[in-house]
């Protein structure tokens, strides 16, 4: 870090706030080569500026948890990503900082970080002046689709995203599989979001977890006096999803009949309520997702080659996360800026050993599996960086194979070995009891009945395994 201005300095800076520059204001240069931004940052303190220096990433964080800033000199080019980092903690540390990102002559490596400024290399002094002093309220570059946020910038995903935007503005019927956890819900928000009924809701249904009758009232509506229970009118989510997006998420596990039911509204956007004989009309753009494989499912009898013809019009898999690597840190950083507000406490972002155990784990649950896993380090971590001892015991266990050259198995062994039965069995039913709560709602009563236990059983469990059923709700945004 560049020292403070010396006393001849200060001088400068009394005589520039005479002279009706802002007063001294907090600035943060950060490059990869460290005598540059030393030689800015003292320039800047010559200037009227309290300036300080970084020379990576990992510094120029650890920097912005020290204190208020008010401007941010930052190296797009920074590499792995670095230039992206920093800018998000920045904006979450410190969002009224302004944000000057520089960059070689025709890098597009700015774009991704919406700064305020935007710089070409070689740095001219009166051009970084002017970007910093003036105040007028900036017009933020903003990616364009842009995918990294929920899914990460692998090769894959970039081809993803290339799908999405050629069919996000049509009314295409568009079908999202890939293994669970692999974010399906998240891109079917992506796709309404890009799309023109953007402005219209965005319905979700999970298919899997309603039984027919009530899956088909779910979707449909209901008349009063359909069934028992029913003393009024309901609306379903066709129709409350009339001109935005309906997504039905496992469609797999709907019944031959539903089926019958869901090919004719697919065809015809028209259907009647449960109980009801007045035919309802619809304009809704429908995304559905599943796990398993259709095709074979058809080819068994259990799913109807014509809806499954209806609903293969466009389909997009989503990769595994263990088969695009790349994409864990970013995602991982992504996941810990949209926690740190609940955090109560400054996590800065993850320590290198904590990104060796990140990458070297294989995923099985994919991103959900990545968001827990963040959540866990935010809330049970206690330090700035978040180090492989805030992280679940199966990512530890890679991350130490990795680091010793050892299979993942005898890494495991020695942790077993270090740690009680107890402990080791309570971290599987501890996500059990979570998994359980989220996929319905939080309600504890569903979630007891999915798990075979009635509610005081789970109570017991969650108090002895340190969950806070009174505390739980919705701290981020799940992938299917």
């Amino acid at each position: 870090m560049a020292e403070p201005a010396p006393a001849s300095d200060v001088s400068s800076q009394r005589a520039a706030a005479s002279a009706g520059r802002p007063p001294t204001r907090r600035v943060l240069v950060v490059d990869d080569d460290r005598r540059m931004a030393s030689t800015m940052a003292q320039w800047l303190c010559t200037q009227g500026w309290h300036a300080h220096a970084a020379g990576s990433p990992d510094e120029a964080i650890t920097a912005l948890a020290r204190g208020r800033l008010d401007g941010c000199l930052l190296d797009a080019d920074l590499p792995g990503g670095g230039g992206q980092r920093v800018a998000a903690v920045l904006r979450a540390a410190w969002p009224e900082a302004r944000l000057v990102a520089f960059s070689a002559a025709g890098s597009a490596a700015t774009n991704r970080l919406a700064a305020d400024a935007t710089l070409p290399t070689p740095l001219e002094d009166a051009a970084v002046l002017a970007a910093f002093e003036d105040q007028a309220p900036a017009k933020r570059l903003q990616p364009v689709r842009d995918v990294r946020p929920a899914f990460g910038q692998s090769r894959a995903m970039r081809q993803v995203s290339a799908v999405i935007d050629r069919i996000a503005t049509t009314s295409a019927t568009v079908l999202l599989t890939g293994e669970s956890g692999t974010g399906k819900s998240l891109l079917a928000r992506e796709i309404h979001r890009r799309s023109d009924r953007a402005s219209q809701r965005f319905v979700e249904v999970a298919c899997g977890s309603l039984s027919e009758s009530l899956l088909e009232s779910e979707l449909f509506g209901h008349v009063a006096g359909a069934f028992t229970g029913a003393t009024a009118d309901r609306e379903g989510t066709f129709a409350r999803a009339d001109a935005g997006t309906l997504f039905l998420d496992e469609i797999a596990t709907a019944s031959p009949a539903l089926q019958v039911k869901l090919l004719r509204v697919l065809q015809e956007f028209e259907f009647e309520p449960v109980g009801g004989s007045v035919t309802r009309q619809v304009d809704t753009r429908v995304i559905l997702a599943t796990h398993e494989n259709l095709a074979d499912l058809v080819a068994t009898g259990q799913f109807r080659s014509d809806l499954y013809w209806r609903i293969n019009v466009i389909t997009i898999e989503l990769p595994p996360l263990r088969q695009r690597r790349e994409d864990i840190r970013p995602l991982a950083e992504t996941f810990l800026e949209r926690l740190q507000p609940g955090a109560r406490r400054m996590v800065t972002g993850f320590s290198p050993a904590a990104i060796d155990c990140l990458e070297a784990h294989d995923w099985p649950g994919n991103i959900r599996e990545l968001v827990h896993a963040v959540e866990r380090a935010v809330y049970l971590g206690s330090g700035r960086l978040i180090t492989p001892a805030d992280l679940p015991a199966a990512v530890l266990a890679c991350g130490t194979a990795q680091r010793q050259g050892r299979p993942a198995t005898e890494a495991a062994g020695d942790h077993e070995r270090r740690d009680s039965l107890r402990e080791q069995l309570a971290t599987p039913e501890r996500q059990l009891i979570l998994d359980a709560l989220r996929r319905h709602g939080w309600r504890r009563d569903a979630a007891a009945k999915a798990l075979g236990i009635n509610r005081a059983t789970l109570y017991k469990k969650a108090k002895r395994l340190g969950v806070d059923l009174a505390g739980l709700g919705r701290p981020a945004e799940t992938p299917a």
